[in-house]
């Protein structure tokens, strides 16, 4: 008699580890970096898609880049921000990086993880950001930038807010803290830049009354904000004003999503004069992150926003 109720009891194991395994992200950082939810409960707006999160590549989906595999993660529904903190000297400045995937996927290692290695390596913090991306899903209507979704730059808002409420524990100089995004990541670099000065959610703690505006942004081959024809800043309520931090742009003339992304947001933040600085390179493509690739000049750009975050006293003096 006594074997039914413990038959009961470890077939309900069973299927609770079962269930616990299958609802593991499909990725995770390595062991020995901090990761914090962004939302105590459930993010806002609801789940942006259905299914389990999963790393896409695969058959079809598995081009290299510079002779590298690349996780491309899907269906992030229950977002994360992960420290990734100097080892040696700290300069107290901290990055919040955005990795790019056409708010489709997320390239959470060739556009994440590896910078967070390389701004350690000049003693800044990384925030890596698994943010949600609407578009895996396209049974999903609203997927897309802002404002087609609010999902992503909710996310992007809710994440700076938390750094500066972790900027004591965590080293981090709170006015020294900036945003890097690449392709998808770089227009919500551009659109949190801009979308700063109210939460697009009801505002949950502490960490909310706190300012999400980036001290400075680092814009590498973004997309969404033109094409060979128009601007698509007014469509995307990016309108910048004296008051957006101080940004450098990358971008190759042969990229693809059209280097007219770059050209454009300059032009803008130009006329609204706020300090910008505009690298374009001939070659390059797109998505390149920062492995180096045919000798292309446009791979060397960390060294350029090194300099840069130099120039405006994000990293001390300027270096010779």
């Amino acid at each position: 008699m006594a074997r039914k109720p413990l038959l009961a009891l470890a077939a309900a194991a069973a299927f609770f580890a079962i269930t616990s395994y299958a609802q593991k992200p499909a990725w995770q950082p390595a062991p020995g970096h901090k990761e914090v939810r962004l939302w105590p409960g459930a993010a806002p707006d609801g789940p942006v898609t259905s299914g389990s999160e999963v790393d896409t590549t695969g058959p079809g989906n598995n081009n290299l880049i510079a002779g590298k595999p690349l996780i491309r993660l899907g269906n992030v529904n229950d977002p994360t921000m992960t420290l990734y903190a100097p080892k040696g000297k700290n300069t107290g400045a901290a990055v919040v990086v955005f990795p790019g995937g056409g708010y489709r996927i997320l390239a959470i290692d060739l556009e994440g993880t590896e910078v967070c290695a390389w701004l350690n390596a000049e003693g800044v913090s990384c925030i890596l950001v698994k943010y949600r991306v609407p578009g895996t899903d396209q049974k999903f209507a609203a997927t897309g930038p802002y404002p087609k979704s609010k999902a992503a730059l909710e996310d992007a808002q809710r994440a700076v807010g938390l750094v500066r409420s972790h900027a004591a524990e965590w080293h981090i100089d709170p006015n020294r803290i900036g945003v890097l995004g690449f392709s998808a990541g770089g227009h919500l670099s551009v659109a949190l830049s801009t979308h700063y000065d109210k939460r697009l959610y009801t505002p949950i703690d502490a960490a909310d009354q706190l300012s999400c505006k980036p001290n400075f942004a680092v814009v590498i081959y973004p997309g969404y904000l033109a094409d060979t024809e128009h601007s698509m800043l007014d469509e995307l309520d990016i309108h910048p004003d004296a008051n957006n931090p101080p940004t450098i742009l990358v971008q190759a003339e042969n990229d693809p999503v059209h280097v007219e992304n770059v050209t454009t947001y300059f032009l803008a933040l130009k006329q609204a004069k706020v300090p910008a600085e505009l690298h374009i390179y001939t070659e390059g493509g797109h998505g390149y992150g920062l492995r180096p690739q045919a000798n292309w000049p446009v791979t060397a750009w960390p060294h350029l926003v090194d300099k840069w975050l130099h120039t405006i006293h994000m990293l001390g003096a300027v270096q010779p």
